[in-house]
């Protein structure tokens, strides 16, 4: 039985690996603590696991600009302006691997830029009713003026165009509704909240 900081009492009675492929599927039973007090009945769910994500939102504030990125994916197939998401950099953390090791990797793997120093965003649990992806969402500041062209890697099957475009472009897409992903939409809602301070610290730098 495991007590949590509120004291409150959970348990993971059993679990088994139903589908181990891309993802993983396990199905487990639990019991939990109830608000009125006592336990739950046995709780049985599939759980998704996939592992964790570190996203990067890249900003230049001498020129004003951020960096997105455009690729093809297919869980976005049946929307209706098809499934090619414009979105910020993101992919998966490696076993051993810090969150942010992994942003400063997929920022070279997925655009082509170095990047340094990081500054926190946010950290959030994507769909914890079913799945255990914990994402790290990073800002930097940087020089994006020869920032471009398609990248990603080929043994993954990666095809990344960089989409450089200026800060007011990219929080309209945001208004607008034409950034779909959930990640990037929290990004951006933080730098929309945050660009006056961010290019106050990237020029005083």
């Amino acid at each position: 039985m495991v007590t949590t900081d509120k004291n409150q009492q959970w348990q993971l009675v059993d679990q088994s690996t139903v589908y181990d492929g891309w993802f993983k599927i396990r199905k487990v039973r639990f019991v939990h603590a109830l608000f009125d007090g006592g336990m739950s009945d046995m709780v049985e769910h599939e759980m998704f696991e996939r592992g964790h994500i570190a996203a990067l939102l890249p900003y230049d504030p001498v020129h004003d600009t951020v960096l997105l990125v455009e690729q093809f994916r297919i869980g976005a197939c049946h929307q209706a302006d098809g499934p090619w998401l414009t979105e910020i950099v993101a992919g998966m953390i490696e076993p051993g691997e810090s969150a942010e090791d992994m942003a400063r990797r997929e920022a070279t793997e997925e655009a082509g830029i170095t990047v340094d120093t990081l500054i926190p965003v946010r950290r959030y649990l994507a769909s914890p009713g079913g799945s255990t992806e914990e994402v790290s969402i990073f800002c930097a500041l940087l020089d994006l003026s020869e920032a471009g062209g398609t990248h990603g890697l080929a043994d993954e099957q990666e095809d990344i165009r960089v989409k450089v475009c200026s800060a007011d472009k990219a929080i309209t897409m945001l208004e607008s509704g034409d950034i779909k992903n959930a990640t990037s939409i929290i990004a951006l809602q933080w730098f929309a909240m945050n660009r006056s301070s961010l290019r106050q610290r990237g020029l005083s730098s």
